[in-house]
């Protein structure tokens, strides 16, 4: 984790330390990290099903 010291007289760090502390809050995986080489993979979510598709345009499909 990144730590950035803020000052009350330094309101850039403080606004660089709220970026930070947002970036946090989602988590970014690459659409190859999930298909690898397929054009579909299966996610469980909450005991349900899903499917996730990438179509001939390269746009992804989620279907339950």
């Amino acid at each position: 984790m990144k730590t950035i010291s803020s000052s009350p007289a330094s309101p850039t760090a403080e606004s660089s330390a709220q970026a930070v502390a947002g970036d946090e809050l989602h988590r970014r995986i690459h659409s190859t990290d999930l298909l690898g080489t397929r054009r579909e993979v299966q996610i469980e979510h909450a005991g349900e099903l899903y499917t996730l598709r990438q179509t001939s345009k390269g746009k992804l499909i989620l279907t339950k």
